[in-house]
């Protein structure tokens, strides 16, 4: 017989989730964690069924990986330096499968166990969807990377490849517009582990800071797309008063990617790609991407205050990123 939540009891899901947490963690209602010498980065993000994750398309220890993700994705565009660890606020019905949270929280403490950090506490709660939000703490380091920090004739600068996570969740879905396209194998099945187990990019962040050259100041513009590519350049050309020429064959896109519109907006606005997008003087820049392969160049920042073209011909970028409050 399938236990539940409701069969359980809170006291005994406590006690089960007690496990993914250091001794005695879980046996008060506060953690308490010992000041830090540095500045901490305290972010807070929220996952709800039906709109970031489903039984069709993530299975629930990929969900506890992702929510984690998602919030160790800010820190990293942040410039996180350590991660301290992180409390998990879960609402699901009561007949809800234990063997589901089991689940979710197998997926979180897979992510802590890579990327450092601990299971500090959190709540649970019935609810008539199943969301969860999770807030990371972390120690900052000597690169606080900012938005607003963005200045013209910086270079723009992605960790990677974009579109997979949108790719994956269609491949998943089998969404008919992929109907009569031939991918490679390779290129679906990295999208597919794009969806569902995103990596933050804590790596490329540390090669970010070690190849600082000697004689530039700690100043760099950064966030991440996980709202979008295009998205996240608009944030950083706003914050900073800053506009942004973009190279059409530039945009960083996966071997075996196709052409055309459709997958060029999917490269600007799939969403949920938890890469870096960082602004950098042209020679911090250029020693990011001799140390990180899978980096490059898109763009250029330029004081043209908001304004997004393309370099061949000055035309706006526009394409429909994820907006979170559109009606479905």
């Amino acid at each position: 017989m399938t236990q539940t939540l409701a069969d359980l009891g809170e006291a005994e899901l406590l006690r089960r989730l007690a496990r993914f947490a250091p001794p005695g963690q879980l046996d008060d209602d506060t953690a308490q964690l010992q000041q830090p010498s540095a500045d901490l980065l305290i972010n807070t993000d929220v996952l709800v069924e039906s709109i970031h994750f489903s039984d069709a398309t993530t299975a629930s220890a990929d969900v506890g990986w992702r929510a984690v993700a998602a919030n160790l994705s800010d820190l990293a565009a942040s410039g996180v330096d350590q991660i301290l660890g992180i409390t998990v606020g879960l609402v699901a019905p009561g007949h809800t499968p234990w063997s589901w949270v089991e689940g979710v929280y197998r997926g979180i403490d897979s992510l802590l166990e890579v990327s450092g950090g601990v299971l500090l506490g959190g709540d649970c709660s019935q609810g008539p969807v199943r969301m969860i939000s999770i807030t990371a703490i972390g120690t900052l380091g000597p690169l606080r990377l900012h938005r607003s920090q963005a200045r013209p004739g910086d270079w723009i600068v992605v960790s990677g490849a974009h579109g997979l996570s949108r790719l994956g969740l269609a491949l998943l879905l089998e969404d008919p517009s992929l109907l009569g396209v031939t991918l490679p194998n390779a290129l679906k099945e990295q999208a597919i582990r794009q969806h569902q187990r995103p990596q933050p990019k804590l790596d490329a962040l540390k090669l970010l800071v070690t190849c600082k050259p000697e004689e530039l100041p700690w100043r760099a513009g950064g966030t991440d797309s996980s709202d979008g590519l295009l998205q996240a350049i608009d944030c950083l050309c706003r914050s900073s008063g800053c506009g942004a020429v973009l190279d059409k064959t530039k945009l960083p896109q996966a071997c075996g990617w196709p052409d055309g519109p459709h997958w060029q907006r999917w490269c600007l606005s799939g969403g949920e790609d938890f890469e870096l997008v960082v602004t950098l003087p042209p020679a911090w820049a250029k020693a990011w991407i001799d140390l990180q392969p899978s980096s490059r160049q898109v763009g250029v920042i330029t004081d043209q205050a908001e304004a997004i073209v393309w370099s061949d011909d000055n035309a706006p970028v526009v394409s429909e990123g994820f907006a979170h409050y559109r009606a479905s």
